[in-house]
């Protein structure tokens, strides 16, 4: 590993400005060393102080991202609000279910000027909140227009290790979008941008209880055939959900729907496909939970938001719904799989999702340059 010195700065934009992270985990600590790796100054928040000493004193967060010298332009703190102060971009990777306690310690805290990036995939088990709901509710409405929200094919090891990587960011404001894309995107970190927010947040959130029902038809032996039916029928409950939840279809065709499922029910590095794997292979879920080092597998408890969900828009789905089964009440995973491949036959593109696909917006071209002669 090199010293700790700063990178040489990169980026498809050369304005730099200060970076905050709400968040000392691998991915948050990834994201803050993409920023400094473009030259920005970064301050990240780390809930344990072992996290911030080794991060300021041997430039490594040696708990939870090993192996990645950070640079001398990112420096950490135990102190919330003085992190949540520092820059014009915040970047909030905090779990769902601590995002409501976490961020109502900072909102008097953060700069008029900041654009909050939500990091985070998940929904809340009790309120069926996404992260967008949450911060709506808890933060002042001055910030409301100022919230984006990043998703999509991102393992936080292969972003340290700067490894293509592609993600969209989700912003009600469209100018808002833009700003979080001049100031994260490089030639190895592109982001793209949209306005449905629903989709986003739907997506990046039930692609992990997917991810947990391929990797228990991998720990069964069950087949490439057998994964390709699950991704491939489990993006299309996916989007029903979203769907019935407002988003457009889409929103799931891209990134952050089909890009992220993917990437997290085929890739070797993918928690939720881990634990799925061992699952079909007859291990419990606690002694699975055990021996993860702290590791969160979320789509074990997205799976029960996820159940909860789909009855409150009365949406059939079987294979996300399998997964609850399997988990929260212990049934066995060949006899879900056996159901529903036996269920009445019916037609593939849900009537629903056709007609939201029909009209769902497509951005106009841009205007034609003027005529040169």
């Amino acid at each position: 590993m090199s010293g700790g010195l700063a990178h040489q700065p990169s980026g498809l934009s050369s304005e730099r400005t200060r970076v905050s992270v709400l968040g000392g985990g691998a991915w948050g600590t990834a994201l803050a060393l993409h920023a400094a790796r473009m030259g920005h100054e970064v301050l990240i928040w780390a809930l344990e102080p072992e996290v911030a000493k080794a991060i300021n004193e041997q430039h490594e967060n040696t708990t939870y991202l090993k192996g990645h010298q950070l640079p001398h332009n990112l420096r950490a703190s135990n102190d919330i609000k003085e992190v949540a102060g520092y820059g014009e971009l915040v970047l909030m990777v905090i779990p769902t279910p601590f995002v409501e306690r976490t961020v109502s310690q900072i909102e008097g805290s953060v700069r008029d000027d900041a654009i909050l990036v939500s990091c985070t995939k998940g929904i809340l088990n009790d309120t069926l909140e996404t992260p967008n709901e949450i911060l709506k509710r808890v933060l002042p409405p001055r910030l409301h227009t100022r919230l984006a929200y990043l998703s999509g094919p991102s393992f936080a090891a292969e972003v340290a290790k700067e490894h293509p990587t592609a993600v969209t960011i989700a912003a009600e404001d469209d100018g808002v979008a833009k700003r979080v894309q001049e100031l994260m995107s490089t030639s190895r970190f592109r982001c793209y941008r949209t306005h449905d927010v629903i989709g986003v947040e739907l997506g990046g959130a039930l692609k992990n209880v997917l991810a947990i029902a391929c990797g228990i038809s991998d720990g069964l032996g069950f087949g490439s055939n057998g994964r390709a039916a699950i991704i491939t029928r489990g993006l299309d409950e996916i989007t029903r959900l979203a769907v019935a939840a407002g988003a457009s279809p889409l929103t799931l065709a891209g990134l952050s729907g089909i890009g992220d499922i993917v990437l997290t029910c085929t890739g070797d590095l993918s928690r939720n496909r881990t634990v799925g794997i061992r699952l079909g292979k007859g291990e419990k879920l606690e002694d699975i939970t055990a021996t993860m080092g702290g590791a969160v597998a979320e789509g074990v408890l997205t799976s029960r938001s996820t159940h909860h969900l789909a009855q409150k828009k009365g949406i059939e789905c079987p294979v996300l719904e399998g997964i609850y089964r399997v988990i929260h009440e212990g049934a066995d995973p060949v006899q879900v799989q056996t159901e529903n491949m036996s269920r009445p036959l019916k037609a593939e593109v849900d009537a629903r999702v056709a007609m939201a696909a029909h009209h769902a917006e497509v951005p106009a071209p841009p205007p034609a340059p003027p005529s040169q002669a």
